[in-house]
């Protein structure tokens, strides 16, 4: 009896043994499918983001060359779909479905963000003119790209897990200033102001068409192409011997610092001075920024005027100017994408010219405005917003 029962004891030990055993395997096992799962959903996710931020860098891309929201939008969904399937998860492509419609629900969504802060709570899909933002989800399930597939779990009859993640970039088109770049880049605005009165004719369809900007060649050339130019030498500021020289930085800049910022823009060192100067580029709570204005627009930077033709540039617009020559007080109350286009600074007065013409240009530094309407052709840089 006693070797009986020794015997079932030892027979029970070793079916408990067993059964743990199984436990055992079966708690790594699924440790191992949750891992899985665990890293294809951060692979998920990094899909996401990437195909966001390269499809809103497409999209800012083709606004700056002048294409509508809406086109725009409609060319950058390839540039989703080819970025995605350069990631892999589990080991495969990753495919999205483009939404061509831009239906609110769908995995790809361009739409306007009113508030960066605020992120895709924000998300609007109204108006294709407003749009600054595309939202992309990246998903596999049954229906695309196939779900996370279990290597374990399948033994309990557990095939796979659906996972999906989501990302939303954006860019600034409304910009109510500029602060240095977190990279220590400078700024690209020309330290020449244009009056708000030309500015207002020239969006109303006043101006010359002598120019025409060759995007393929990177080149200006002569000839039509419906978008008018302005002279950005005006005639008259309503400041004595002051011609739309604006101070970025120390007051009373020299010809040389004016060469410099036409060239190369506003530096970290600029945009300090002018903070130290109680000045900034940012537009206060009434809509306007001030800067020091100097004597005119010297013949010593023509030369590096005609340097930067055909390349884009901010230009502050402003809505009136007090004082003379260098005391001048310009207020500010626009940004302006431009392109010079020709430059003329010798002979009469009534001669000489700056030829500009509207250009979109994508800026570091720019601060996002509440208000639509303080730029125009200004754009941030692409960033994810939550």
């Amino acid at each position: 009896m006693k070797r009986q029962s020794k015997e079932r004891r030892r027979g029970a030990i070793s079916v408990l043994a067993a059964v743990l055993s199984i436990v055992m395997i079966a708690v790594v096992a699924f440790c191992v499918d949750i891992g899985y799962v665990l890293k294809s959903k951060e692979e998920l996710q990094r899909t996401a983001d990437a195909t966001a931020m390269a499809t809103c860098w497409d999209f800012a891309n083709r606004l700056s060359e002048g294409d509508s929201g809406a086109y725009a939008s409609l060319v950058a969904r390839n540039t989703a779909s080819e970025y995605a399937s350069y990631n892999e998860v589990t080991g495969k492509a990753v495919y999205v479905n483009i939404n061509a419609a831009n239906d609110s629900n769908g995995d790809l969504v361009f739409g306007y963000v009113s508030d960066l802060g605020a992120g895709a709570d924000s998300f609007q899909t109204g108006d294709p003119n407003l749009f600054n933002a595309v939202r992309v989800r990246v998903r596999k399930d049954s229906s695309l790209n196939g779900e996370v597939p279990y290597f374990f779990a399948r033994v309990f009859g557990l095939q796979g897990q659906m996972l999906q993640a989501e990302a939303t970039a954006a860019i600034v088109r409304d910009v109510k200033g500029f602060r240095t770049p977190s990279d220590g880049s400078n700024l690209d605005i020309l330290p020449l102001a244009l009056d708000l009165e030309t500015w207002n004719n020239w969006a109303a369809g006043q101006g010359s068409d002598n120019y025409k900007w060759d995007a393929e060649n990177e080149q200006v050339t002569a000839g039509c192409d419906g978008d008018l130019e302005v002279n950005l030498y005006p005639e008259g500021t309503g400041s004595p011997g002051n011609r739309g020289t604006v101070d970025v930085g120390e007051a009373n800049n020299s010809t040389c610092d004016i060469a410099r910022q036409i060239v190369d823009g506003v530096s970290p060192q600029d945009m300090q001075a002018l903070a130290d100067s109680g000045r900034q580029l940012e537009f206060d709570s009434c809509g306007h920024a001030n800067l020091n204005g100097d004597t005119g627009i010297s013949a010593g930077v023509k030369a590096e005027l005609a340097s930067i033709i055909g390349q884009p540039r901010v230009i502050p617009v402003f809505s009136t100017v007090v004082g003379p020559g260098n005391n001048a007080e310009y207020t500010i109350v626009k940004w302006v994408g431009v392109r010079v286009m020709d430059v003329k600074l010798t002979g009469p007065m009534s001669k000489k010219y700056v030829t500009i013409q509207t250009a979109p240009i994508i800026c570091k530094g720019a601060i996002a405005s509440e208000t639509t309407g303080t730029s125009s052709n200004v754009y941030s840089s692409v960033v994810l917003v939550k």
